[in-house]
């Protein structure tokens, strides 16, 4: 078995007393005091998080904006330098390898961060690909990435000098004491939040800083169970949940990170003949009408007691004090009505919900 990687902070999180787990091949936090609070604190006040696990590769070159293009499903045509795009890489047969944050520096100059566990093969996808005038770089241990998530993370990057007044979506490069850091206006809270960038031998002072100057607004370091729970509230896929080569956009609700126009990207034409005939399942959102915790995999039935489908991800919602989840359901079930879960062989009512279950904010001026 190979050994975890570690993120460039994990002294710093050993010395807060981090629980670690495993996740996509890296030891991260888990927790540091609670799940509950740590989540809390980032819907109520702000959080930081080390996401130094998710990827990064590099793309350089003439008309490197046009190649990525060809690869993956969004539109780059639709953003400008400077922003940031959601996007999927697929297989031929449509099923979603990885979803992935692309970063447009200029045309000749994209940056992709694709999550842990896949970097290495979405790597290896664009490299086979990719013509001779262009580079392909994997800098996944380059760099390490602090998430800064809540409504008063702009005070305290203002505290520090960083840029903070960006549109959600977009990205500045700054500096928090000597280290150049890149400043991106996303997260994965539904939170107003930030990404920083930061080389990994320069993270741990920037980490300090940011802790220290979040201390008035009661910031709290958060780990990756506080994340989870943040992310199912908002609907947000997990790749490996909700998203996985089994499962194709349309069905995943992510069929907005499509650009249907564009003439190709790796597995367009079994998308596009999914979204003609229509998809037999969809990803919709689960609520507890009791004290019911559901977990991934267990079973959904409709009311006649028909299995009608499989919980992708489940959770207790801090903010809404019930069980909720993510399920992958037959077409058939939509908002508004109610389903079944088998949790340990006791039967718990939900209501079918469209996402988010949490008004976000992650458009917050």
């Amino acid at each position: 078995m190979a050994e975890l990687r570690r993120s460039p902070l994990h002294d710093r999180h050993v010395a807060l007393g981090a629980k670690f787990a495993e996740f996509g091949g890296w030891t991260m936090p888990l927790q540091y005091t609670s799940i509950v609070a740590e989540h809390k604190a980032v819907r109520s006040s702000v959080g930081v998080f080390d996401v130094s696990h998710l990827g990064g590769i590099r793309v350089t070159g003439p008309n490197a904006r046009d190649f990525v293009n060809e690869c993956l499903t969004n539109d780059l045509e639709k953003i400008g330098p400077g922003q940031a795009q959601y996007t999927l890489a697929l297989t031929r047969q449509g099923g979603v390898v990885d979803d992935i944050i692309a970063y447009l520096i200029a045309d000749d100059h994209v940056f992709l961060v694709p999550n842990a566990a896949n970097n290495n093969d979405i790597y290896a996808l664009l490299q086979r690909q990719a013509p001779g005038a262009l580079e392909v770089s994997n800098e996944h241990p380059l760099y390490a990435k602090i998430a800064l998530q809540g409504t008063h993370s702009d005070e305290i990057l203002q505290a520090l000098g960083a840029p903070y007044e960006h549109a959600y979506m977009h990205f500045r490069g700054g500096r928090i004491g000597d280290a150049d850091v890149t400043v991106c206006r996303t997260g994965y809270t539904g939170e107003k939040g930030y990404e920083l960038f930061v080389g990994a031998d320069e993270a741990g002072p920037v980490w300090d800083a940011i802790v220290a100057a979040g201390e008035p607004y009661g910031i709290l370091p958060c780990g990756l169970g506080a994340r989870d729970t943040l992310r199912t509230e908002m609907g947000y896929p997990l790749h490996g949940h909700e998203l996985s080569i089994g499962i194709n956009p349309l069905e995943a609700m992510c069929g907005w990170a499509v650009g249907w126009d564009k003439p190709e990207f790796w597995g367009s034409e079994a998308v596009k003949e999914a979204r003609a005939t229509g998809v037999t399942r969809k990803i919709r959102a689960l609520q507890a009408q009791g004290r019911g915790i559901p977990r991934p995999d267990m079973t959904v039935l409709d009311a006649a007691g028909a299995e009608v489908g499989r919980v992708t991800s489940g959770t207790f919602s801090p903010t809404l004090r019930v069980g909720i989840a993510l399920a992958l359901l037959d077409a058939s079930i939509t908002p508004g009505q109610e389903v079944v879960v088998d949790i340990r062989g006791r039967h718990e009512t939900f209501d079918v919900k469209k996402p988010p279950l949490v008004q976000p904010q992650v458009r917050e001026p």
